[in-house]
């Protein structure tokens, strides 16, 4: 039976609900993008933005999707045949890796189990060894989407540097950007790949790239063939306001809003937040008796439980894209589908974003009652578990 309601409720992890503050700037007229008014937007936007990657540098936005940005960091540091580190956390390592292969590089992948993060011993370990610094790139999914697992940046480059390797440090924060905290100065990042549908809260069609000095640098000698994703030019016209073709001017008006959304609660509390919705999903989780996709952080090292999205695995012989189907159609909800290897063994709960308590019980809710109407075997009180972690209460 299909339920008709007021509202989809959207609970994958990204692309997320929208503010209705988003969606009003994003209704703005339409300006002249080479006027003045355009001028003093974009150049708010490009601060906010260094503000909420928590950087000085220089940063280029594309009118793409995220696969655009890990292109464009890509093909404006390295030259054909260049290897490149990758660490398999899940689906989307695995398809940039597809992507660097594609345009010539030579991927060399740490393989991984889909349930860990990149292991900063084991990137040390081949840095060491490559003592010809044939490698360019380690490039490390800082939250992967299809797993909810958190991979240590800051450890990652620790390794680098305790090799004295100098491979540039390449980091997809396509999902964790504004809900999983994130420091490319600080954690010595040379180029930051995001987007904006997940964590920023917009629809889709902004990319963009955070480059250092040292990235900036290899550019210089980069080889891969490249127009649209240039750096430079965008660079150039972004020192003065302008874009180098035409911008995604209203999607711009609605990164405004959201960066100023999140600048005003506080990176730190907006991170708070996204901990608390995770915590209290992954005690609802185990308190159904099922298990959390992502291994335990204190025995997994570089591994850390994502605070944008939880990943569920189902019981054997039990179809998680079922499960999907009964919610969607007893509740109009939308939860995440397992991606390539994990494909109907799990669903992904999304709590990123636009999100809060009253959201995240609501969610929870619609998935108990959901496992009931599939068959799937479960303890109930979930919801009654997620509740005391959000109170502080053990329960009664």
């Amino acid at each position: 039976m299909s339920v008709a309601s007021s509202r989809h409720f959207l609970q994958i992890p990204g692309p997320t609900n929208v503010p209705d503050r988003v969606l009003h700037a994003i209704a703005n007229p339409t300006i002249d993008h080479r006027g003045p008014d355009f001028v003093d937007l974009a150049l708010e936007v490009f601060d906010k933005l260094r503000a909420v990657a928590r950087t000085s540098a220089d940063v280029v936005i594309y009118p793409s999707s995220g696969t655009g940005a890990w292109e464009a960091a890509l093909v404006n540091t390295l030259a054909p045949g260049d290897a490149v580190l990758m660490c398999e956390t899940g689906h989307f390592s695995d398809q940039w890796s597809e992507l660097a292969a594609t345009l010539g590089l030579r991927p060399e992948t740490i393989p991984g189990d889909w349930r860990s993060g990149a292991d900063p011993g084991v990137i040390e370990q081949r840095l060491r060894a490559d003592s010809r610094h044939r490698i360019k790139a380690v490039a490390v999914v800082h939250n992967e989407t299809s797993t909810g697992v958190v991979s240590d940046i800051a450890a990652v480059r620790a390794a680098i540097d305790a090799a004295d390797h100098p491979a540039l440090l390449l980091v997809d924060t396509i999902s964790s950007l504004g809900s999983v905290d994130y420091r490319h100065d600080e954690w010595g990042v040379d180029v930051t790949i995001s987007c904006s549908q997940k964590g920023l809260m917009l629809p889709p069609g902004i990319g963009l790239n955070v480059i250092s000095a040292k990235a900036l640098l290899a550019a210089q000698s980069a080889k891969l063939t490249k127009s649209y994703w240039d750096w430079q030019p965008l660079l150039d016209a972004g020192k003065q306001g302008h874009f180098r073709y035409t911008p995604p001017t209203n999607l711009l008006f609605g990164l405004r809003e959201a960066l100023s959304m999140l600048l005003e609660e506080g990176l730190d509390e907006v991170y708070a937040r996204h901990d608390r919705h995770a915590a209290a999903t992954r005690a609802a989780v185990r308190a159904w008796g099922l298990e959390v996709l992502c291994r335990d952080p204190a025995t997994t090292p570089g591994t850390d439980y994502s605070s944008a999205l939880t990943a569920v695995l189902t019981p054997p012989d039990h179809d998680a894209d079922h499960l999907r189907e009964v919610i969607l159609e007893h509740f109009d909800t939308s939860l995440g589908a397992g991606l390539s290897k994990v494909a109907k063994k799990v669903f992904r709960i999304g709590h990123l974003g636009a999100f809060n308590d009253a959201t995240l019980l609501g969610t929870l809710g619609v998935v108990e009652a959901g496992l009931r109407l599939a068959g799937v075997p479960h303890e109930p009180g979930g919801v009654t578990a997620a509740i005391a972690e959000l109170t502080g209460r053990s329960g009664d």
